[in-house]
């Protein structure tokens, strides 16, 4: 009897599984594989195509464009890691603070993660081209005169605004989340040691949290590597090409410009640089926590 109900779970399992399994295949695995076909290949995404062998990787490394969108990509992805983490927990302390309304305040704070990056994006297209120009000639302040996203050496600090204003709500989130797991008697006996303040923290929350830390900063430098919809919605890859990230370059010039053999063999290099960053991450946080 009891075989039987064995048997009974046993199939009731794979079928749940495998339909999961199978549609996971046909829409991750088999356009992964299909695309490292490709990048053996000239295939413009459309008609007949022919092996070119590893032309495509060589050629990778001695493209100006494809170079530039990589130094601009992981550029990007160190400052708004930065960026993010600093911030998120510095607002993770404040909310998890003894402050009053400070259920209502995570809320609000969370807010920008809920709205969808294109539209965000696009309402800060519009304050750096007409509503920060304006208030910068109304008060006369002459590099506010101007959009941001106009210039080569400026228009990727916009992008960094606006990707770190959106991520820093979940990180904060996970901060806290992090920030309750100490035991109140921790900070209880570091106080009779006289750990306060700025020592309190370097030396009893920073340490019990580090594998929060860990955790965020893993996401945000895998997030920030794949950049997309900020780039669509407020530069292009302008001006000049200084903020093409390496996603909006695969995209826009495998789609729509007739490389989608060399944009393949792209990303796929590009898949093992991420992997390469989080692993290297992973090892160095963990030596982090071994050591606190």
């Amino acid at each position: 009897m009891n075989g039987k109900v064995v048997n009974k779970r046993k199939r009731t399992f794979l079928c749940i599984t495998i339909p999961v399994v199978i549609l996971f295949f046909m829409f991750n695995t088999y356009p992964l594989i299909r695309g490292f076909i490709y990048s053996f290949t000239n295939f413009r995404g459309y008609g007949s195509y022919d092996w070119v062998g590893l032309r495509n990787y060589a050629d990778l490394f001695t493209d100006s464009r494809v170079g530039g969108s990589y130094w601009f990509t992981v550029k990007y992805a160190f400052v708004c890691t930065i960026l993010t983490n600093v911030i998120s927990l510095i607002l993770a302390l404040g909310l998890n603070s003894k402050i009053k309304a400070k259920g209502a305040l995570r809320g609000i704070y969370f807010i920008p993660n809920v709205l969808g990056s294109l539209v965000v994006a696009y309402i800060f297209s519009f304050l750096f081209t007409y509503i920060i120009p304006a208030v910068g000639k109304s008060l006369g302040i002459g590099f506010l005169s101007s959009s941001i996203l106009a210039s080569t050496k400026t228009a990727w600090l916009g992008i960094v605004v606006v990707g770190a204003w959106q991520s820093i709500a979940q990180n904060t989130i996970i901060y806290i989340s992090g920030l309750q797991t100490v035991p109140e008697e921790v900070y209880e006996a570091g106080s009779i040691d006289g750990a306060t303040g700025w020592k309190s923290f370097r030396n009893l929350t920073f340490p019990l949290i580090i594998p929060f830390v860990t955790t965020n900063t893993v996401l945000c430098m895998k997030n920030f590597l794949m950049v997309f919809d900020q780039i669509m919605a407020l530069t292009k890859g302008g001006p000049s090409q200084s903020t093409e990230s390496i996603s909006f370059l695969i995209y826009n010039n495998g789609m729509g410009g007739g490389q989608f053999g060399f944009q393949s063999a792209n990303a796929f290099v590009f898949f093992v640089v991420i992997v390469a960053f989080s692993v290297a991450q992973m090892k160095f946080m963990n030596s982090k926590e071994e050591q606190l």
